[in-house]
């Protein structure tokens, strides 16, 4: 998992726990937890405070596929390939609920920034709404024909948005509970769907390596970015709205600039996929995680049908644990001394080349004098 920052984003933490892919990061609001789930069916609550251990949640029968925080970071919700939605209290005892919410996995799982409702999507080509009191179902939007990788509220809670195996992303109304709009020309299936922090667009990462921004006021294409060279997991929108970051299967992260319409940064670490990605609510941070079992925070300082690609690749990068973006910072920085060393000893070699020339003038003078005399 890893954090950066968009005035050259650095490494801030590294993390590492998880004994199999990680498929989901969320931050809390107050940004001292961070949450993750893996494949390992284990969900970890990690602390940004120096010298605090993580906490290993244990109860899903089988991998856990998503993760997120309550709005009051009182509450942890996940959603497992075990057809159940546990809600955690993030402390050291890990208590949690169950309830079964599909019949098959759920791939989704947020709260409504009200923190009153939790939307789920599921390979059983459905979503389902609840209340978080009581975990009480309220209703299901049936017209995916396919898998349903995401699920979204919109930040006034009016709207969800919803991407799907089927190739397309339906807008619902959550008061009619109608889809008013479905976006299909996507080349590819749909992993993640995003709201701007306006409301006012979407964006989604396709398994056909892109990544659209949508209007969903004038359900238009606003933006079409190809930046990488194969399929595209996960993205999170940075909290100004202006700038976008994902993460895909060809091991990087992208920064894209929305407001300039441009790739900003391209930050490798992960060896393999790199399975999620998520700004801190505050933007000041971001984590990643990827199919290497590893977890990275990043500080951004100031800011100006299973699912085959993600399992096969995971089942190809079982590989050497750790070469992350820390050690290439540590190259980095040792290229660096390298290069310093060098440029003293051309300084010492300088400073004789000097000394030499000045003792030749001077001799040259003494001679000119002596003839002179």
């Amino acid at each position: 998992m890893a954090a950066a920052c968009l005035e050259d984003p650095s490494l801030e933490k590294h993390f590492k726990g998880h004994r199999d892919a990680i498929t989901s990061v969320d931050f809390s609001l107050n940004k001292k937890q961070l949450a993750s789930g893996s494949m390992d069916s284990c969900l970890m609550i990690w602390s940004m405070r120096p010298q605090m251990r993580a906490y290993r949640f244990v109860g899903h029968k089988d991998a856990v596929m998503c993760v997120h925080f309550s709005p009051s970071g009182h509450l942890v919700a996940s959603g497992s390939r075990d057809k159940t939605v546990r809600l955690w209290v993030p402390n050291v005892k890990g208590e949690s609920t169950v309830f079964k919410a599909h019949t098959a996995t759920v791939r989704s799982v947020q709260f409504s920034s009200d923190g009153q409702s939790l939307v789920t999507a599921s390979d059983d080509k459905t979503v389902k709404v609840w209340t978080v009191h009581r975990q009480k179902f309220l209703f299901s939007l049936s017209q995916h024909i396919n898998w349903v990788r995401c699920a979204k509220f919109s930040p006034d809670g009016r709207l969800i948005a919803s991407a799907s195996d089927d190739k397309t992303i339906k807008l619902w109304d959550k008061t009619s509970r109608e889809c008013i709009h479905s976006f299909c020309e996507h080349g590819g299936f749909v992993n993640h769907v995003d709201f701007h922090p306006s409301g006012t667009c979407i964006a989604a990462a396709g398994t056909d390596n892109t990544v659209k921004v949508w209007d969903v006021r004038m359900n238009r294409l606003l933006q079409h970015y190809q930046v990488h060279s194969a399929v595209v997991n996960c993205l999170s929108f940075h909290p100004s709205g202006n700038y976008l970051i994902t993460a895909s299967n060809d091991s990087t992260l992208k920064i894209l600039d929305l407001l300039e319409g441009r790739l900003l940064y391209t930050l490798h670490g992960h060896q393999g996929p790199a399975t999620c990605v998520a700004f801190s609510r505050t933007g000041d941070f971001f984590a990643s995680g990827g199919s290497d079992e590893q977890q990275s925070e990043m500080d951004c300082g100031d800011p100006p049908k299973k699912n085959k690609t993600q399992e096969s690749a995971r089942n190809q990068h079982q590989q050497e644990e750790e070469t992350s973006l820390a050690d290439t910072l540590e190259h980095i920085v040792g290229q660096l001394d390298v290069l310093t060393q060098t440029v003293s000893i051309l300084e010492q070699r300088l400073t004789l080349t000097e000394d030499k020339l000045k003792e030749c003038l001077e001799n040259q003078q003494k001679l000119m004098h002596s003839k002179g005399n």
